[in-house]
Order: C-alpha cells, then structure tokens, then sequence
C-alpha cells in the first residue's frame, strides 16, 4: 500500500505542472486583464496602466511570469529574459534560475534564499487588495470547510439511506416517490433553488431565515477576525446558533440536488448487487433480510459509489460557486467569482491549484478506501 502511494504521488506531479500550465496560459490569454478595472477611469492615463503593469511583473512575458509565480525564477534577477530577440525575449534569463544563495531557485529557502512562487509558498499577492494570495484562500476556506463538510454528510448519509431502501423495495411507493423526488431534484438548477428558498424563507416571504452571511454581523463582529474569535470565546452557543441558522438554506440548496442525483446511482448500484449469486446465497442460507443488505449486498455496492464520492469532494471545495454567490457565504467559492471579476489572476491560480490538488487527492483516497471496501483488491 505504500509503494502505491508513493507512486501515484510521484504521477501526480506531471499532471498537476501540466494543469498549471495550461490554466495560467488561458487566463493571461483572456481579454480584458487586471488593467481593464481602470477602464471607465478617465483619470487613469496608459502611463499609470504600463506603470501598474510593471509594478506587478505583469509586463513580462508569460513564460517569465509563470516561472516566477511557481518559485523557478528569481524576480530580483535583470534582465529576465536572455534576449530581447523575438522568440527568444519569452525564454527566462539562466541566471533567473538561480537563487539568492546562488543555489537553484525552487530548493528551499534555507538553501536558495528564495521566498517567491509556489515551491516556497507563496501563491503571490492579490492584484485587488494587495494581500498575500495564500491569506485570502485561508480565511475563506474556512467557512467552505463548514458549509461542505455539513453538506456532504448529510448529503451522502441521506442519499445512502434513500438508494439502498428504494432498491429493497423496488416498485414500492417509496421507491416511486424517490424517483419523481429524484427526477424533480436533478432537473432543478442549484442557482434557481437558492433563489426560490431566499424568496420563500427570506426578505419578502415567511423572513424566518437570514439571506446571506455566515453571521449576523450586527450581533458579532466579521467573521474570522480577532474580535470575532473573542466574541465566540465569551458566547460559544450562541456563535453556533448563529452560524446554524445561516447554514440552514444554503445546505439545503447543495444537499437536495445533489442527494436526487446520487440516490438513483446508489440505488441503480444497489440493484446489481442484490442480483448477485453471492446474495441469493444468502438469503437460501437463511440469514437476516438486514445482514444480506448491509453486510454482502451493500458492501459490494459501494465501489462506484466510493468513486463518484472520490470526484464530488472537490466539487464541495470550489463547486458551491452558485450557492455562496447566492447567499453571499465567504467561502473559496465567492473568493473565486470576485477574483474572476476582479482579473485577480493570482488568487485565481492559487484556487484553482488548491482543487487540482484536492481532486487528485480525492481520487488517490478514493483508490485507497477500495482496499477496506473490497478485500480482493490488493496493491
């Protein structure tokens, strides 16, 4: 199992510098960049737009600002490039790549001296607030971390619960029920419930539930500053009520559509399994109806569901984009619709390399939990 590890590890790295690359090219190949903010500013001349451009490395050609985003060149190094040629003006300088210690770059800091790019983590600082990148995914990953990690439990367990009995009791009224609650959830689009739950339950509806935030700010300060971890301090129930009660409507928005989709995958799973030999078997063996379900059927069942598990974590991290959009929650989601319409290609590159990493992750957990679900699977 270690060896596995270790090896799916080691072909991660291709696949993530390859993503990386790609993503970065298409943004900085995207119209518009961090200078279109200052579009409508008549008072914004082309020389304060070059003089922003150069202050930000955002003059240098895209290879250089990449190398230099990752760790592999040193900034401080003039020129950047070895030619001013054509062609050859994309090509970093060769003694860009060394460090300030005059050890490549990208090693360590104790040895290179090097403090920029990812290899140091750094994911450099965001172009809007001027803040480093990695603060700004860290203060919002924490309030993501509790709108997901609520969302998929209730999300998986409720999907289990619905597939494994609507298989046992195929044609039931409980399984018909579950398939128009299926059909019905899968077609709803995340960004058109969230609007109907705030009509319903907020603002001009019943108004039981708040509309957005993860606090009442009126009642606590931000949250995720000093003050407001004093706050939660003094008045730990509260805070938790607090919290509680704005996470009602968004965990509904992300639990119903995706527990619709996945009960019918788990159900359909559940049916194959249950047409085995092995549980005929066990049922002509005498053994309980729950046992043959849960201990041989279920079991069984669980391997593309582990997989499609195994992909739908990322989409928690960075997929609620609708549903923190819609209800303005702080999380890694909104980060990135603000930094897509900000230009902020920094923080954007930081997102998006946070979920390569976690779907390749997720995949790799995934691989593994096939060994305890499955003992024949062996690595």
């Amino acid at each position: 199992m270690g060896k596995y590890v270790v090896r799916r590890t080691i072909q991660a790295i291709p696949v993530l510098f390859g993503i990386t690359v790609i993503v970065y090219a298409i943004l900085l190949a995207a119209p518009g960049g961090p200078t279109a903010r200052f579009a409508n500013n008549p008072r914004v001349t082309l020389a304060d737009k070059e003089a922003f451009k150069k202050a930000w490395g955002l003059d240098q050609p895209w290879p250089i600002q990449y190398c230099r985003w990752m760790g592999v060149c040193n900034p401080e190094t003039q020129p950047s490039v070895i030619s001013t040629v054509p062609v050859l003006n994309h090509i970093p300088n060769p003694a860009s790549l060394l460090g300030p210690n005059g050890w490549p770059n990208f090693l360590p800091g104790g040895l290179s001296g090097a403090t920029n790019g990812v290899f140091h983590g750094d994911f450099g600082v965001s172009v809007e607030s001027g803040e480093p990148v990695v603060g700004r995914i860290a203060r919002a990953a924490l309030p993501t971390l509790i709108l997901a990690g609520i969302a998929f439990v209730i999300w998986i367990s409720v999907a289990l619960l619905i597939g494994v009995y609507a298989a046992t009791k195929r044609y039931s009224l409980f399984d018909q029920l579950a398939t128009i609650f299926a059909y019905v959830g899968f077609a709803m689009p995340t960004f058109w419930l969230g609007i109907m739950l705030l009509v319903v339950f907020s603002g001009g509806g019943l108004n039981i539930l708040p509309a957005s935030g993860i606090t009442t700010t009126r009642l606590s300060p931000p949250f995720g500053s000093d003050a407001y971890w004093t706050y939660f301090g003094g008045n730990p129930v509260g805070a938790l009520l607090d919290i509680g009660k704005h996470l009602i409507l968004p965990v509904i928005t992300l639990v119903a559509v995706n527990i619709a989709g996945d009960s019918r995958y788990i159900r359909a799973s559940m049916l194959e399994a249950l047409s085995q030999d092995y549980v005929r078997t066990a049922k002509a063996k005498g053994l309980p109806g729950r046992t043959v379900t849960f201990k041989h059927a279920l079991r069984n069942a669980l391997l593309p569901i582990v997989t499609n598990i195994g992909l739908e974590i990322p989409f928690l991290f960075t997929g609620a984009i609708a549903t923190e959009t819609i209800f303005s929650w702080p999380g890694i989601g909104k980060l990135t619709i603000d930094a897509t319409r900000e230009f902020d290609y920094p923080t954007l590159m930081g997102v998006l390399l946070v979920t390569a990493v976690l779907t390749v992750f997720a995949n790799l957990l995934a691989d593994i939990a096939y060994a305890f679900v499955d003992p024949r699977i062996k690595y």
